[in-house]
């Protein structure tokens, strides 16, 4: 489908069709890199007020650095540490309506406003986390934590076995 397509349609019915494309792109792919490279992409260019979409994956210490669209990032974050290593420590999805306010935000782009991320954990162990970032305040909210859980859902259960 032209994601230009989709400029009239509600946050809402926007994630929706992502969920529809990323199921796509699962039926003709498993392997998880290429997955996530092709999750990152819809997200970023069908969701509004995306400014980076991607992918931490933890390493056995640290988050790195994964599939991503958008600016440079950072290389690897610390557990615990910024929004992505709280929401991975803490098995949580973070919504940060104004990063400036979250104690020890890691500003990878300094034009960010807000932030969600998505923990990414299967039955046995943590995978990583779903990082979004937005250059406006507020961009983030129950529609996006549900439909981005939703997504994270779907890449632990239809992934390669890599994941399970």
């Amino acid at each position: 489908m032209d994601i230009s397509r989709a400029n009239n349609l509600s946050k809402e019915d926007k994630y929706k069709l992502a969920i529809e494309m990323i199921r796509r792109q699962f039926q003709e792919e498993t392997n998880f890199i290429a997955n996530l490279a092709n999750t990152a992409a819809i997200i970023y260019h069908l969701i509004d007020g995306v400014s980076w979409s991607g992918f931490y994956l933890y390493d056995g210490t640290n988050l790195v650095l994964g599939p991503f669209q958008g600016k440079p990032a950072c290389n690897r974050i610390m557990l615990g540490k910024g929004v992505c290593g709280t929401a991975y420590s803490n098995k949580k999805t973070i919504v940060v309506d104004d990063v400036n306010s979250f104690a020890g935000h890691i500003a990878c782009d300094s034009l960010s406003k807000s932030e969600i991320v998505v923990p990414i954990y299967n039955m046995t162990r943590g995978v990583g986390v779903l990082d979004i970032d937005s250059y406006e305040y507020s961009n983030f909210d129950a529609i996006d934590k549900e439909y981005l859980e939703k997504i994270v859902d779907y890449i632990v259960k239809h992934s390669d076995t890599s994941l399970r």
